[in-house]
Formats: structure tokens, sequence, C-alpha cells
């Protein structure tokens, strides 16, 4: 009899599973047919791949489903999957790494200081590494 369930693959700790077809009788993370589909549980949202059409191809060939992949297989079909990856790719993400020459005359401004005294951080630095040449020469 052919099972249509997860294998564990991972770290300890952060477990990824693939959705497999296998035997049976084999052991979890023993031999298998094919990987139709992976899920990453601790991902948020949790991620979930699955081939939709070859999980009914082995369903139309006599294969079970597990209880986890059976709710897999209903969130892949019912489109949920999508949505949620839709989503958590729309959501903007801001880099604040490096502060630009107008945060800095902002701050200044704030500050009550004059926008014009105000070096950006680059500045400084081709600064500093002028008067360290004009030392060492």
């Amino acid at each position: 009899m052919l099972t249509i369930r997860l294998r564990r693959a991972g770290a300890k700790k952060d477990p990824h599973y693939r959705v497999v077809v296998a035997e049976d009788s084999s052991r979890r993370d023993g031999p298998f047919l094919e990987v139709i589909g992976h899920y990453h549980p601790r991902r948020q949202p949790a991620e979930v791949v699955f081939d939709v059409e070859r999980a009914e191809l082995w369903l139309e060939r006599g294969a079970r489903m597990s209880d986890t992949v059976r709710s897999l297989y209903r969130r892949a079909r019912t489109g949920r999957v999508a949505a949620a990856e839709a989503a958590a790719a729309a959501v903007p993400v801001e880099d604040a790494a490096v502060p630009t020459d107008e945060a800095a005359g902002n701050a200044a401004a704030v500050a009550g200081e004059d926008a014009s005294a105000v070096e950006a951080p680059s500045e400084r630095a081709d600064e500093e590494s002028a008067q360290q040449e004009a030392s060492e020469g």
C-alpha cells in the first residue's frame, strides 16, 4: 500500500519536511518513490509547496494520505497557501542600515543646529583617512 506522508529533514530543533510517496511499511525517513512537495512549519507564515497534480495522480493509483498531509493538501487546493505567500511578499521591508545625508540634516534641524555643519558619515571617514595618511608621510 502506498502512502503520501511527511519525511523529516532539516537540523535539530529546525524541522523541514518533504511530502513523499512511500510504501506504507517503510520507515519515516526511509526509501520513497517521489517527492511531491515540502513543508517548513517554523517559517512565518508556514511555507507549503505542494504539487497537487502529482498528488491527485498518486491518489488515483490508490495511495492514501496521512492526516497532516491531507490538511496541507486541502490548504494547497483552496489556494490559502498561495494567498498567505502573496500577503507575506506584499509586506514592505525598509532598509535603515545607513543614514543618508538628508537624515543627518533632519536630525540637526530637530536639535536646533545648522544642517550644513553636520557631516555625512562617509565624509568623516574620508577626512580621517586623509589625516592618517598625512601624519604617516
